[in-house]
């Protein structure tokens, strides 16, 4: 029993590190895996830190000189977590969730694409609650969970606008809230380590507003009233985990991601100076899959440790540079006399290189990248 206490929540890290860096615009996850865990009341905050790097080969055009060629776009970034599991009953449980789920930032050394863009980030953060019932099922348990969540989504664009249009800088600021919800099953049993979960997770439609300003030489600040629309993707991921030895685990993961609905990202800002002004994110992307194994083992009643491997096809089709990935992790566990448990995990992940070959950015194209991740969490029980 303690093996498996310690060495299945080991899985926690595999799963938090490589959704750090899983396909398309996919950060953090929901750790409904709280709701297993033992204890009346349990507690978990944790952050990722993911720090990518990719440069530029070549422009927009098939430029090789100048502007963009041979920097990096990819932004550092945080993933935050927090979850809390109360047990109202023997066969209840509920939790709340916080985390950014998606995001994307990028920063460019000169005005890259048609749309002048200097730097663009948007984040989403979903609020979500959860609940499992339990069911004696055999060995084990069935569960079956499902519930809501809340999602805010902010963007912010910098850009310098056309030379047939001044040129001038262009600041835009969106955000709207959307709201969803999960569903899923699994069957536990706790004496081996063994759980199998197929969790379902809605899509989301964002219908955006906002501000922003152009910002003239002699007229200062020009006030924008902006507004953007794009749609973000359903999901259903299967995970099994089991003891296979004494103090040895192995798990694994499939997920897929309806990213074919992120077809563009539409943005209009205008004001009564200046009229209205587009701009145009393509993508266009085809749905993607990841895919995680790895083992966990248990060195003592303290300390178990875990190592995975994680392949994730890309979703670009084209337009953009979201192609293949393959991600190597590793984690630590430590429970500490308080009850409590303190875990580290890292990874580093291999960006594969890409050109874009239609859309307004075609003749684009980046080096291969890398991507280092590191992870920390704490959780407490009562």
């Amino acid at each position: 029993m303690r093996f498996t206490r310690i060495a299945s929540a080991m899985t926690l890290i595999a799963a938090s590190v490589g959704t750090a860096q899983a396909g398309g615009f996919s950060r953090g996850t929901a750790d409904t895996d709280i709701l297993y865990e033992d204890g009346n009341i349990n507690f978990r905050a944790g952050v990722i830190v993911v720090v990518p790097t990719q440069k530029f080969k070549t422009g927009v055009g098939g430029t090789t000189s100048g502007g963009v060629v041979g920097t990096d776009y990819l932004d550092t970034y945080a993933i935050p977590s927090g979850a809390v599991k109360f047990k109202v009953s023997d066969n209840l449980s509920c939790a709340g969730t916080y985390t950014d789920v998606h995001g994307a930032a990028s920063s460019y050394d000169a005005p890259f694409g048609p749309s002048g863009k200097r730097s663009e980030k948007f984040t989403v953060t979903e609020f979500g609650a959860t609940c499992a019932v339990f069911f004696d099922v055999g060995k084990g348990r069935l569960s079956v969970l499902g519930g809501a969540f809340a999602e805010k989504f902010d963007y912010d664009l910098q850009a310098s606008l056309p030379p047939a249009l001044g040129g001038l800088p262009l600041n835009v600021d969106l955000n709207s809230t959307a709201f969803g919800w999960r569903a899923g099953i699994g069957y536990d049993i706790p004496e081996i380590a063994f759980r199998a979960q197929l969790l379902y997770r809605s899509g989301t439609k964002h219908e955006a507003d906002g501000g922003g300003s152009i910002l003239h030489p002699l007229a200062g600040a020009i006030p924008l009233v902006s507004s953007g629309s794009g749609e973000l993707p359903q999901s259903v991921e299967l995970k099994v985990q089991t003891g296979v030895a004494p103090g040895w685990l192995v798990f694994g993961s499939v997920k897929w991601m309806d990213w074919s609905v992120n077809e563009t990202l539409n943005l209009s800002a205008s004001s009564a100076a200046t009229g209205t002004i587009n701009s145009l994110n393509q993508y266009y992307w085809r749905d993607g899959w990841t895919i995680t194994g790895g083992v966990g083992h248990a060195f003592n009643d303290r300390v178990s440790g875990l190592v995975s491997l994680q392949w994730d096809r890309g979703v670009s089709t084209g337009y953009d540079f979201r192609t293949d990935k393959w991600l190597l992790a590793a984690g630590v566990g430590v429970k500490d006399d308080m009850g409590g448990e303190l875990r580290f995990g890292g990874g580093i992940t291999y960006l594969t290189s890409a050109s874009a070959t239609k859309g307004i950015e075609t003749g684009a194209s980046v080096d291969s990248g890398w991507v280092g991740i590191a992870s920390a969490s704490y959780k407490i029980k009562w």
